[in-house]
């Protein structure tokens, strides 16, 4: 089953259950994120309500306010090794803030202060039942689905400090969907693929993970109690392009697509953000 968040106007929003190409309302859910804190996942599959195309429908962030977002840094053989590291024993953990999701659809926002945006096309899992130090089987059971993200840095604010949370979590940068695909939807073999314009940037197994997302279940639910509607993100593969020489970053108007076999794909254009003005002056958007 797949279920994605659709926006309907005037700032309301509904979760719907993804049948091919179209999307049906469930009524009395406002995303997805609800639907799963109320424990009725398994409840939905033959509701019915009105319909939507899903190649038009306005998708907002699968989940809008999950109340954690769990990142992974380095957990890719591949990219572990392009960026010049020796594999962890640990996960490496940070946060990303709500502020930070757009939909599938949506712009990304290049901020003016930064010049290094890089992308990090990442598998998200998505937390559907409430767990804390959590065994294997438990860990499994407690993963909803999975959803296609897109850890968008700043590279130039990452790196100032060794806390990677400045580069990670800028506003209107991070999109996440288009749905969540329950467990079964995901492909033996499934691969992530990121493209830049068209051309291929990104291109692994998810089994290259060196922690899946079982392990980072239980990893991350000896630190904190996970609840549904929490978000991993399990970290990026290599071809990143603050790894490439000369380093390559987002510019306005480049389109980044993301893509992961049994999900599907984000597409989102990025453009400068405007920046209000203090009173008195006057501030031009600036291509990053």
């Amino acid at each position: 089953m797949k279920l994605t968040t659709i926006r309907l106007g005037g700032g309301e929003s509904v979760a719907a259950r993804v049948d091919g190409a179209t999307a049906v309302e469930l009524e009395g859910y406002a995303d997805v994120g609800d639907l799963l804190r109320r424990g009725h996942l398994a409840g939905v599959a033959g509701a019915t309500g009105a319909v939507h195309a899903m190649d038009s429908a306005d998708l907002a962030p699968v989940v809008l306010t999950p109340a954690k977002i769990v990142c992974v840094g380095l957990n890719y053989r591949n990219h572990i090794l392009e960026m010049g590291r020796e594999l962890p024993e640990h996960p490496t953990l940070f946060a990303k803030y709500p502020e930070a999701l757009i939909g599938a659809r949506d712009e990304i926002q290049l901020p003016p202060e930064s010049d290094k945006v890089d992308w990090e096309g990442e598998l998200a899992v998505v937390i559907g039942a409430t767990v804390r130090r959590a065994d294997a089987e438990q860990a499994a059971a407690a993963i909803a689905g999975y959803s296609v993200l897109n850890d968008v840095t700043m590279r130039d604010f990452q790196y100032r400090s060794t806390q990677w949370l400045q580069g990670k979590t800028w506003e209107s940068s991070t999109p996440l969907g288009p749905v969540l695909a329950t467990p079964d939807e995901m492909p033996d073999g499934a691969q992530l693929v990121t493209l830049l314009d068209g051309e291929e940037v990104q291109r692994t197994p998810l089994d290259d993970l060196v922690f899946g997302a079982v392990d980072l279940v239980q990893y991350i639910s000896t630190i904190v109690t996970l609840n549904p509607g929490d978000i991993i993100a399990t970290g990026t593969p290599g071809g990143v392009g603050h790894a490439r020489k000369p380093g390559r970053y987002l510019q306005a108007g480049q389109a980044l697509t993301t893509r992961i076999d049994g999900i599907g794909e984000l597409v989102n254009v990025a453009v400068a953000e405007r920046v209000d003005a203090p009173p008195g002056r006057e501030t031009e958007p600036v291509q990053a």
